[in-house]
């Protein structure tokens, strides 16, 4: 019989780390214990070179549900510190070094979709759903947390999800940019190992710094770390050579 004590799951497989939301008695919904839990675990991941890219995910049927709503009954003090948790975990996951994607199915719902938007992609299987409900319970909606879906889906649906709290489908979602790829319930694990077979085979270093360069301005002291790096990695040399060989590359930076 499978544990039914929440928590988070890790485990690496050819490249790619898998971490799963476990609380099915809640629909996966994050526990202040899983919250805290969260940058550490990415932590360990980004310092093991065997990881090229990250899965997000729930067991189940279910993405994630949200927060673990009885965390926020107690008193005015301990939402604002599951909130403050939340949002610790949502950068970390945001800063994770190297590629991440969130492969939902079911409920991606409140720190469910938080988590999700600072996932570098989405996949979503046909019938999930998502939302943002702050608003059915007079919670301000973090600024950093508002700021990354404006970034991603544009301010009108952004201001759509955050006034409302109504439930959007796939359909939408593909239609808005808070997902990438919609697929049958029952294609989504094969496409998702499909495509993150594709992320760890490609170059880190191209990845890394993209990654970087493409969450916002940068400092030129960072500009110069990456072209350091693209000077002193063997990345280039490998890709060019397998182009011309015909090969399939061998990039080995990691970063670590």
């Amino acid at each position: 019989m499978e544990p039914t004590e929440p928590g988070l799951r890790a485990s690496v497989a050819d490249g790619v780390a898998t971490v799963v939301i476990h609380h099915p008695a809640k629909r996966n919904a994050m526990t202040n214990a899983m919250w805290l839990r969260l940058p550490r675990l990415l932590d360990g991941l980004a310092a093991d070179p065997a990881v090229r890219a990250l899965v997000l995910t729930g067991s189940g049927d279910t993405f994630c549900a949200g927060a673990d709503i009885g965390s926020l009954r107690d008193s005015a003090d301990s939402a604002a510190e599951s909130q403050g948790l939340s949002v610790t975990a949502e950068e970390a996951l945001a800063n994770f070094p190297k590629p991440t994607l969130a492969a939902v199915r079911g409920y991606c719902v409140g720190g469910g979709c938080q988590l999700a938007a600072a996932c570098d992609l989405r996949f979503a299987a046909e019938g999930a759903s998502f939302g943002i409900t702050p608003a059915k319970l007079g919670i301000v909606y973090p600024a950093v947390s508002t700021r990354r879906l404006t970034a991603l889906v544009g301010p009108a649906t952004a201001k759509y999800l955050l006034f409302s709290a109504e439930l959007i489908g796939t359909e939408r979602a593909l239609r808005t940019g808070l997902v990438d790829e919609v697929l049958p319930g029952d294609g989504l694990d094969s496409r998702v190992a499909e495509f993150t077979r594709v992320l760890a085979s490609r170059s880190l270093l191209t990845q890394s710094a993209a990654k970087e360069f493409a969450g916002g301005p940068t400092t030129p002291a960072r500009e110069t770390h990456w072209a350091a790096q693209a000077h002193a990695s063997p990345d280039r040399a490998e890709g060019v050579a397998a182009f011309l060989e015909r090969r399939q590359p061998r990039f080995t930076w990691t970063g670590v």
